[in-house]
């Protein structure tokens, strides 16, 4: 069965670094690589994306007409590579015909066709999160918040006192 990673993402300044990738195999556990394993079948995750997906026409209302102290407008992506799926943020990002064009936000691990800083192209299918600032604190990232149940308690209560993660 093909793995679906998802790494922490490379983001900094008012995009602000947060979890971007994790993996869905047999096992929930932590990676060496840093990359939180998660349970393919893990309710708190497919209900986390099912939330982000079934909000998202609000969240491009906001980033077409964003209210004042919102910034760093982000979506969680899948990408394909042979033996699975990585998921990764880009932004910024711009609606076009057909689906999406916007700038790769993290440093691949798996989808090795891929670079940080590469433009590209993909469909709201492909969408799975959502997220942004507003006045300084974390919106959506839904799926970072489930990741936090899968991570060290310390490691998970820095990320939401360092980058205001209201989860």
């Amino acid at each position: 069965m093909p793995r679906t990673r998802f790494s922490k993402a490379t983001l900094s300044g008012l995009l602000l670094a947060a979890i971007a990738v994790f993996v869905w195999p047999a096992q929930a556990r932590q990676a060496r690589d840093r990359a939180v394993i998660v349970d393919r079948d893990d309710a708190g995750m497919l209900a986390a994306i099912e939330h982000a997906r079934s909000t998202l026409d609000s969240f491009l209302a906001l980033h077409a007409h964003p209210p004042a102290g919102a910034t760093g407008f982000k979506l969680k992506v899948r990408f394909p590579y042979a033996q699975g799926s990585e998921y990764m943020w880009v932004t910024p990002f711009t609606e076009v015909p057909g689906g999406f064009v916007g700038t790769l936000a993290d440093e691949p691990r798996y989808a090795t066709d891929l670079a940080n800083g590469q433009q590209v192209r993909f469909t709201r299918r492909d969408i799975s999160d959502w997220g942004y600032v507003q006045d300084g604190r974390q919106k959506g990232s839904f799926t970072v918040c489930v990741l936090f149940r899968h991570m060290p308690k310390a490691e998970a209560d820095n990320y939401r006192r360092d980058y205001h993660f209201d989860c």
